[in-house]
């Protein structure tokens, strides 16, 4: 019996070390190496944007004297992307697309009806800037520490330009005076059409994680479109104005 109770108690012995071993904690995982095997060839941003319109030519001129609008109602929230491939260690070649909406409502501020009510109208204006670009990295946008790592850099400030067309749409709807008899009645102006456009901008990539980069830039656009037979003796729309914009940019 003696015998027995020894044997049992050298076998629970021997199992404790062996169970504490299955207790040990894992090895850490291998970190992700902090490096690429060789600089990015390409890019896909994504940002949110608010348009500041230069509102310049007479057209707004007329509305914001006639109406209750202001030139910065047409001021704007939009989106934008841009697609680049490398084609040196500092350029990269972009598409980016830009697209913004305004929409105010207003009435006279000299004229009611014949109820004393106002005379109102709804104005909106979709602006859709295509374009190519030139994006040009002030600094290294990294470094080669060997022939098959090469590091990033956390802030690459970069400058650019490009042209491309840009797509209108301004729709006018509500009551309307006619100046020759002081008459109200119902229409709707639009204008709509491409025109070409220009652009210059500068801003920076901050790298966030691995692939990922926050950026951030401001983008001054040039562009004006013909507003046709619905509004007459009307100089080109100013499609002019300068845009601020913040999103994510994958390099791969």
């Amino acid at each position: 019996m003696t015998r027995c109770l020894v044997l049992i108690v050298l076998s629970l012995a021997a199992a404790a070390p062996a169970g504490a071993q299955n207790r040990l904690p894992p090895p850490n995982p291998r970190p992700t190496p902090d490096f690429f095997f060789s600089p990015p060839e390409g890019s896909v941003a994504v940002r949110g944007s608010w348009l500041f319109a230069r509102a310049a030519s007479d057209w707004y001129d007329f509305v914001t004297d006639q109406l209750t609008v202001d030139s910065k109602d047409f001021n704007a929230p939009g989106f934008g992307m841009d697609v680049g491939v490398a084609v040196a260690r500092r350029l990269e070649a972009q598409f980016g697309l830009d697209f913004n909406r305004s929409q105010v409502s207003s009435e006279y501020r000299r004229f009611v009806d014949n109820n004393r009510l106002p005379i109102t109208q709804l104005t909106a204006l979709r602006e859709l800037n295509l374009s190519g670009n030139i994006k040009i990295a002030l600094t290294e946008r990294g470094r080669d520490v060997s022939r098959f790592a090469w590091v990033p850099r956390t802030v690459v400030p970069y400058v650019g330009a490009g042209g491309g067309v840009l797509w209108f749409d301004l729709k006018q709807t509500g009551d309307f005076v006619d100046f020759v008899d002081l008459s109200v009645f119902t229409d709707v102006f639009r204008s709509r059409g491409w025109t070409p456009s220009a652009q210059v901008f500068g801003g920076a990539d901050v790298r966030v994680f691995r692939h990922l980069y926050v950026t951030a830039d401001g983008r001054y656009l040039w562009a004006a479109g013909d507003l046709g037979s619905e509004w007459i003796d009307f100089d080109r729309i100013d499609l002019a104005g300068f845009r601020v914009s913040a999103g994510l940019n994958v390099v791969f």
